[in-house]
């Protein structure tokens, strides 16, 4: 059994790394099966959050201002990773934002992983959800929800837990065993920034219309610039 590893949680404005954005990184090392160091971090999104994510996480916008873009975190958070194997609930989730922060600074990225979520499905199918708040309420573990490092440390928990009931019983089936590191993939495309004549044509669109918007013009990438003018054009025309 895996016992040496790295497990990660994210705190995101959305779903989909291709658009939502970081803003919050929790990270628990565990060595031979006990936590030896901790690293967290809240990210600057470059934009204002949700008040859906306000609710969801108990972050707010005062609380990222001065922190650092991701840019700027991921060789900070990539020497506490190292080599180690990653673990998470539904780790594929907060691999594919960090590979596409990775892509888009030009950095390699690849790891493999553990996934607690793959590893409820299989043997907890008679509870009505596998999220890691209802696992952690099955087994009694204490978590801080939707917060990154307090859900990395309950995922760490819910891992010895698992192992502990079905670790010996994966292995007896001879199966590919979901405890042991599987590489994860995700392919991502790197943005390119937004154009001159974009960040113009969005400048005098604000302008014209009077309008503040809830995000930073020179932090958007070219395809999210395209997405705001088209926006911007059909509410208010030209």
């Amino acid at each position: 059994m895996t016992d040496s590893y790295v497990c990660i949680d994210l705190e995101t404005t959305g779903l989909n790394p291709k658009r939502d954005k970081i803003i919050e990184i929790g990270a628990v090392r565990v060595e031979r099966g006990r936590i030896t160091d901790e690293w967290e971090t809240f990210v600057n999104p470059g934009q204002q959050l949700s008040e859906r994510i306000v609710e969801l996480t108990g972050i707010h916008d005062r609380e990222l201002t001065g922190a650092k873009p991701i840019g700027e975190l991921l060789p900070e958070l990539f020497a506490f990773l190292g080599d180690d194997v990653l673990l998470g609930h539904c780790i594929l989730f907060d691999y594919s934002f960090l590979k596409k922060a990775a892509v888009n600074e030009k950095l390699t990225f690849e790891r493999q992983g553990i996934d607690t979520l793959k590893i409820a499905r299989k043997y907890l199918k008679d509870l009505e959800s596998r999220s890691l708040g209802a696992l952690c309420g099955h087994y009694k573990i204490s978590h801080n929800a939707h917060r990154a490092l307090g859900d990395a440390r309950a995922t760490t928990a819910l891992y010895r837990k698992l192992s502990e009931e079905f670790y010996e019983k994966e292995e007896a089936a001879k199966e590919k065993s979901l405890f042991r590191p599987k590489p994860l993939i995700y392919q991502a495309k790197r943005d390119t920034p937004l154009t001159i004549a974009q960040k113009e044509q969005l400048y005098k669109l604000l302008d014209r219309h009077k309008l503040i918007v809830d995000y930073e013009v020179g932090s958007l990438t070219r395809s999210e610039a395209s997405r705001k003018i088209d926006e911007l054009l059909q509410a208010y025309g030209r």
